[in-house]
């Protein structure tokens, strides 16, 4: 133990790169316009061995059914690529955020008619009221319609301009 933390095994870091990739390039069960790596939950992989691969996988929130879903495909994808023994662990902290959407997740979730998520200042005061821009028109004269939609990580919107029900990623 090094610092209060444990030593990483050495790995081959071109093969865990391929194999972040790989996993990374997973469609999320529950929006599949974006991969895993996109929506942030894929947060390490490591070879243990020959053949042998760990991967930490980070929910949306505690008790998100879709990771069940996410690590049976994570693993299908790496036997798939030559991996004989793929373990994915859930890893709950750090939590995840919606500040994890890299900017191409952010694009490819606006194309789908669906509303990312604001980023979080990095600093200073936090905006009170929550202004969401429609994915269809651009207006951000928009209305809650309920705070849950088809998954929990998602509200349903109406956007007051062109009339237009949406889904908004909800801030986490």
């Amino acid at each position: 133990m090094v610092n209060g933390t444990t030593p990483r095994p050495a790995g081959d870091t071109a093969l865990e790169a391929e194999l972040r990739r790989v996993a990374g390039a997973v469609p999320d069960p529950e929006l599949p316009v974006v991969t895993l790596a996109e929506l942030g939950v894929l947060r390490d992989v490591r070879v243990l061995g020959p053949g042998r691969v760990e991967v930490d996988l980070t929910p949306t929130y505690t008790g998100c059914p879709a990771v069940e879903a996410m690590s049976d495909d994570i693993e299908r994808a790496l036997l798939g690529h030559g991996m004989a023994e793929v373990s994915v662990v859930t890893v709950l902290s750090p939590a995840w955020s919606t500040d994890d959407i890299t900017s191409e997740g952010r694009r490819k979730l606006a194309e789908s008619g669906i509303a990312p998520p604001r980023p979080h200042p990095a600093s200073g005061p936090v905006p009170v009221g929550l202004s969401v821009r429609c994915p269809h028109c651009g207006s951000t004269e928009t209305e809650l319609l309920s705070r849950f939609s088809s998954t929990a990580c998602k509200a349903l919107r109406r956007c007051v301009s062109c009339r237009e029900p949406f889904d908004h990623f909800k801030e986490l």
